[in-house]
């Protein structure tokens, strides 16, 4: 951390000021793409798709439980060596963290949230419960659902250049599943449509204590990778 200028309180008036310009400037900015993002035109789901759960199996249109909007986050849970892992990638943990307490506040506005992995649900309802985490999860399987949206990856697909992951062509190496979030609308005709897919920086809005962190003098303080400070909650 770098020594940081000591100035008077009017010095630092004025600077203050000056920043609450920009800062202002940018939350304007943020309203607009907010509208270009609302904006985009929407594409019909026309391909079936279901998912395993605690209650079965669940369509794509059930998985809405009554509301007009979803949306669905895609959570790193893929195979290693030894088979399905006891515990979910530390990033993506750490975004999940910051699911349940608005879960309330979604739902009222007519908002639900589902976050789904490749691993079958038995494989991630026991790190689930680890977590606390009360936000509904399932399993996409051996379904084209993460393919389809660019979030999973087989060893046919890197060998064929048939691997996109945020909108670039060629960005993963290896199979497996990568972090992302879809949204999708349905219609009173319950017709589902998708609006919305963002990856990789992306996602950082979803992370609330970044936000926090940014407030800070010393900020985020990551020396690389995030991965290099980022814990599970109960491994801190």
């Amino acid at each position: 951390m770098q020594p940081h200028r000591i100035v008077s309180e009017h010095e630092w008036l004025a600077e203050r000021r000056a920043l609450l310009a920009k800062e202002k400037a940018f939350t304007q900015a943020r309203d607009q793409l907010g509208e270009a993002r609302r904006a985009l035109p929407w594409v019909k789901v026309e391909k079936f798709y279901e998912f395993e759960g605690p209650n079965g199996g669940e369509t794509l249109a059930a998985l809405f439980g009554g509301r007009s909007q979803l949306i669905v986050y895609h959570f790193m849970f893929a195979p290693d060596v030894g088979g399905w892992p006891t515990a979910g990638c530390p990033m993506c943990s750490f975004l999940a963290d910051h699911i349940n307490s608005v879960l309330p506040h979604l739902e009222h506005h007519d908002v639900s949230l589902v976050v789904m992995s490749q691993a079958p649900w038995e494989a991630f309802e026991p790190y689930r419960q680890r977590m606390a985490w009360d936000f509904k999860w399932v399993s996409s399987g051996g379904g084209d659902f993460g393919r389809d949206y660019h979030v999973s990856f087989t060893q046919v697909d890197i060998d064929e250049g048939r691997r996109m992951y945020n909108y670039r062509a060629g960005e993963k190496t290896h199979p497996g599943e990568a972090p992302g979030l879809s949204v999708f609308f349905k219609d009173e005709n319950g017709e589902v449509f998708h609006t919305y897919s963002s990856h990789a920086r992306g996602l950082d809005p979803l992370l609330g204590a970044y936000n926090y962190l940014d407030l800070t003098p010393k900020g985020r303080n990551e020396a690389g990778a995030p991965s290099a400070w980022v814990r599970r909650h109960d491994e801190y």
